[in-house]
């Protein structure tokens, strides 16, 4: 019995722990950036864009390429998000595998 009652010990240790850390996730913000820093794309820990900033010599660009950098620099940014919820979230689970736990991004 003892062991059941160590594994639901450790359970709850890692509940805890993640709470912590979805709450850790809400405050990171990444940033993405795409055509040498000519757009620069701000992601929240929720993936939610904060902000976008466009270069004024972007701007003369033909809308095509502006779209393209934008949504470079959302996909550079959301690569950075993945990464660094990965990481919380290992720092939660001490680096256990969580089978069939995807962060929703």
């Amino acid at each position: 019995m003892t062991d059941f009652n160590k594994i639901l010990e450790k359970a709850k240790e890692i509940e805890k722990k993640m709470k912590e850390s979805q709450e850790n996730l809400k405050k990171i913000e990444v940033e993405g950036v795409s055509g040498g820093d000519a757009i620069t794309v701000y992601l929240n820990g929720e993936g939610e864009m904060s902000k976008i900033l466009i270069s004024d010599e972007v701007l003369k660009e033909d809308k095509e390429i502006i779209q393209d950098l934008i949504t470079a620099a959302h996909n550079d940014a959301k690569n950075k998000l993945k990464s660094k919820t990965s990481e919380e979230i290992s720092k939660a689970t001490g680096g256990l595998g969580m089978p069939g736990f995807k962060w929703p991004l």
